[in-house]
C-alpha cells in the first residue's frame, strides 16, 4: 500500500514538473494553450497570416524517456491520426513529417518517431484569403516507454497575426522535413540505385560525403503495406552503403511489381524523399 501511494506520487511529481517545465503561449496568441496528458503535451501553432496558403503547426512535447511515432511507425507504433475538419475556412491541411529517428522498440524491432519535442509543419489551404480561419485539431497519438499510451487531444486556433511570434519555430521545423528527390541527383547525400535481389529482396545503394550514420527507411504506396526497415549490409560496393530490405509486409494477393515506393534517407541535418517504382 505504501509503495503504491510512493508511486503515485512521484508520478503525480513527475506531472507537475513536466507542465511546470512547458513554454508559456505566446502573448500574441500564436500558439494554442498546452494539452497535457500521458507523458506528453500538444498544441497549435499559427504562422504569418498571409495569402490563400497559410503554415502552422503542431508541437510535441514529451517526457524525458517517452516517444512518439512518425507516420510509418517501423515494427511497433501507431502514427498519429488529425481530423481538421471542423476547422473554419480551410480548404484543406496537409501534414508535413520532420525526419524520423529509429529506436528500438524493445522486441527485436525497430520503431521509427520522435523524443523530448517536435513540430510537424501544416500546410494549410485557405477557402477565403480575405474571411477570418479558424483551425480547428483532433489529434490522437501515442507516448511510448516500456508501455504504450493512447492519448486523444483537441485544440483550436485562429490565424490572427500579420507577423506572428511562431514564424521562426515554423521555419525551423520547415527546415527538417526530407527534401524531395531523384535517384541519382549529384548531392553528396544520396541514392545511387534501386534494384531487385531475386523474387523478394530490394537492394538500394547509397553514397555518403564521410561516415556519418546513415538511416534508410521505406513505405509502401498505401498504409496496407507493412515493410520492414531497411538494413545496412556489411559488405558493398567502394564508397557505396548498400541497405536491403525483403518484400514482407506486402498485402495478400498484390503483386509488388511496379509498386510506388516512398525512400526516405537520413544523414545527420540532411534527409531526402525519394520516389521509385519498384523494377
Amino acid at each position: 500500500m505504501n509503495a503504491t501511494i510512493r508511486r503515485r506520487a512521484l508520478l503525480g511529481l513527475a506531472a507537475a514538473v513536466f507542465a511546470a517545465s512547458l513554454p508559456a503561449a505566446s502573448s500574441a496568441e500564436d500558439a494554442s494553450p498546452w494539452q497535457s496528458e500521458g507523458h506528453s503535451a500538444v498544441r497549435l501553432l499559427a504562422g504569418s497570416r498571409s495569402g490563400a496558403v497559410l503554415l502552422g503547426g503542431v508541437a510535441f512535447q514529451l517526457q524525458p524517456g517517452w516517444k512518439t511515432y512518425w507516420r510509418t511507425p517501423g515494427d511497433s507504433g501507431v502514427p498519429p491520426r488529425f481530423d481538421f475538419s471542423k476547422s473554419e475556412n480551410v480548404e484543406a491541411v496537409t501534414v508535413l513529417w520532420p525526419a524520423p529517428l529509429m529506436f528500438d522498440d524493445g522486441a527485436g524491432g525497430h520503431a521509427l518517431g520522435y523524443h523530448d519535442k517536435v513540430v510537424l509543419p501544416l500546410r494549410i489551404v485557405v477557402k477565403n484569403a480575405d474571411k477570418p480561419v479558424i483551425l480547428r485539431a483532433n489529434i490522437n497519438y501515442a507516448v511510448c516507454n516500456q508501455i504504450c499510451i493512447p492519448v486523444d487531444a483537441s485544440a483550436e486556433l485562429p490565424f490572427t497575426s500579420v507577423a506572428s511570434t511562431e514564424d521562426n519555430a515554423l521555419f525551423a521545423a520547415l527546415d527538417t522535413v526530407p527534401k524531395p528527390a531523384n535517384v541519382g541527383d549529384p548531392n553528396p547525400l544520396t541514392i545511387r540505385d534501386v534494384k531487385r535481389e531475386g523474387p523478394s529482396d530490394v537492394v538500394v545503394d547509397v553514397v555518403c560525403p564521410d561516415k556519418r550514420d546513415i538511416n534508410l527507411f521505406v513505405e509502401g504506396p498505401t498504409p496496407d503495406w507493412s515493410l520492414p526497415v531497411p538494413t545496412l549490409r556489411q559488405h558493398g560496393p567502394p564508397g557505396v552503403k548498400r541497405f536491403s530490405f525483403p518484400l514482407d509486409g506486402v498485402p495478400p494477393g498484390v503483386n509488388p511489381d511496379g509498386a510506388a515506393l516512398k525512400l526516405t534517407l537520413v544523414g545527420g541535418e540532411k534527409a531526402y524523399e525519394f520516389n521509385v517504382n519498384l523494377n
